[in-house]
């Protein structure tokens, strides 16, 4: 479906130079002389490459009907990532590098959302946090409770977190599996 430059949103898919690319961030620019523009960052699908592009307002981009699909994730190798979309049981793949550092955080059994066109999965919506249970961590001394101090934890996933100090073995905490980072202790 073509449509203008100017009317591009934030997730939106589109196809620029052969490729499909999700508009990462789009602002509209209106210099005080010519034609406004459409300041966009899109990634490409299949390579991960982000670049910042500028449309014209009125330029016709093709854009992309991507259904979001909740599937669950069954396992991984050395080269892919296997979900199931658990109301057809099709099952689907997605090259390690096109997820990038959530792959780590995910939990087999689990359900996540991953982005369909035409019958192919083109990659999974990232959650904004999880939640992990820690299998190993150091105890924490009594009186070594600096402010801000954080020690290492292994999560059951079998990636290394940094956590502050009061967080010890079988607690529950949420990751940023963008980022990696802690986020908070949490109940079950």
């Amino acid at each position: 479906m073509k449509t203008n430059a100017g009317s591009l949103k934030k997730g939106e898919f589109i196809r620029y130079q052969g490729d499909i690319w999700q508009v990462q961030k789009a602002d509209f620019y209106s210099p005080g002389k010519g034609s406004a523009l459409m300041k966009a960052r899109i990634k490409n699908i299949i390579s991960a490459k982000n670049i910042e592009y500028a449309f014209k307002s009125n330029e016709e981009i093709e854009t992309l009907e991507v259904e979001c699909v909740e599937m669950q994730y069954l396992y991984k190798d050395t080269e892919n990532v296997y979900f199931m979309d658990q109301r057809t049981y099709n099952q689907f793949s997605l090259p390690l590098d096109v997820i990038g550092e959530p792959v780590k955080f995910l939990k087999e059994g689990k359900s996540y959302f991953v982005y369909v066109h035409e019958e192919k999965a083109l990659t999974m919506r990232p959650a904004l946090s999880v939640k992990l249970k820690i299998i190993e961590t150091d105890a924490a001394v009594k009186g070594d409770t600096v402010s801000g101090a954080k020690k290492p934890a292994k999560v059951e996933t079998g990636v290394t977190v940094m956590v502050p100090l009061f967080v010890k073995v079988g607690d529950l905490i949420t990751v940023n599996p963008e980022t990696g980072e802690y986020g908070e202790r949490v109940k079950e």
